[in-house]
């Protein structure tokens, strides 16, 4: 049955599969033994010790680049931006946000995601990063009930015992966050520990969380993906959308992830969506939903003085 307060989404309570035994709900959580709670500016809640792997960068950028996030984390210089996700065939409708984060250096200066992202997504700083846009957005979904949003995180991080209570006192300081709540788990992040992450799942979207496949294409997907995991929205790489209009290759492989979207009961959501007639051709293909320039930048709120008005979901 579809929920009828998320229009875009089936609330995992796709039932068909649900009854299996080998696929029974459970809370067993799983500790990260490398993440190390500490002290900070803010108290042990939010600090972490971070060990941080050696990697070969003769430069030093990266070296660089990981000090930056470090330092972000430890003087809350991190924020999450909003962008709209729209209803391909009424863009007036926007189904939901992306809560994309971003952290700026100390002198204010924004770093790109794409500069630190694949350099901490699979170590104690991407585990750190993700609790803090978990907490940063369901802030933002407590202050603002017409507000329904996705949160990005590694398949790391569901191991992860600090982002797993972030998660559960989130939820449960209001029942109807879980149902506007949208986790997207990053094609690229290590989804191998099956059993684990199809607990996780289930025992969320039973409370009314949705979930999304991000950035498909972008790496080496398993296609047992789609059967072992019930994701609800599969958002499809921009490599794949840019230009689509005039590249009949990019339209044949597209006209395919809809497909296999289609059979798996998932929405499908183009990413980087620029242009008119980028959004025309996506319209023709048949997806659901379009993220993008041309519907609107990500713009990062101060939440703190109350609810942003304007991030309404019509």
């Amino acid at each position: 049955m579809v929920n009828p307060t998320l229009w875009l989404c089936w609330p995992y309570a796709k039932a068909a599969g649900r009854d299996d035994p080998q696929r029974a709900h459970s809370k067993e959580r799983v500790s990260d033994p490398n993440l190390t709670p500490g002290t900070g500016p803010r108290g042990g809640h939010d600090a972490y010790f971070m060990k941080t792997p050696p990697y070969a960068d003769p430069s030093g950028r990266a070296a660089h680049t990981i000090r930056q996030v470090e330092d972000a984390l430890a003087h809350n210089r991190i924020a999450l931006a909003f962008q709209p996700v729209v209803n391909a065939g009424s863009p007036e409708r926007i189904g939901f946000y992306a809560g994309l984060i971003r952290i700026t250096d100390a002198n204010g200066r924004m770093i790109p995601e794409q500069d630190f992202m694949s350099l901490v997504e699979h170590t104690e700083l991407g585990r750190a990063l993700d609790t803090y846009a978990l907490r940063l957005g369901l802030h933002a979904l407590r202050q603002t009930p017409d507000l329904r949003l996705s949160i990005n995180l590694a398949a790391q991080s569901i191991g992860c015992a600090r982002w797993l209570r972030t998660l559960e006192r989130g939820l449960a300081q209001d029942y109807t966050i879980a149902e506007r709540l949208i986790l997207e788990m990053t094609e690229t992040s290590n989804m191998e520990q099956k059993e684990q992450i199809i607990r996780f799942m289930d025992h969320w979207a039973e409370r009314g969380v949705c979930f999304a496949l991000d950035d498909f294409g972008a790496g080496q997907t398993a296609m047992r993906y789609f059967k072992d995991y019930y994701f609800d929205i599969l958002k499809i790489d921009g490599q794949f959308i840019r230009g689509i209009a005039e590249d009949f290759d990019n339209q044949a492989l597209v006209r395919s992830m809809i497909s296999i979207a289609q059979h798996f009961d998932m929405l499908t959501v183009a990413e980087y969506v620029e242009n008119a007639a980028d959004a025309d051709m996506l319209r023709t293909l048949g997806v659901g939903c379009l993220q993008g320039y041309l519907f609107g930048a990500p713009q990062i709120l101060d939440l703190s003085v109350g609810p942003a008005r304007h991030l309404r979901v019509v």
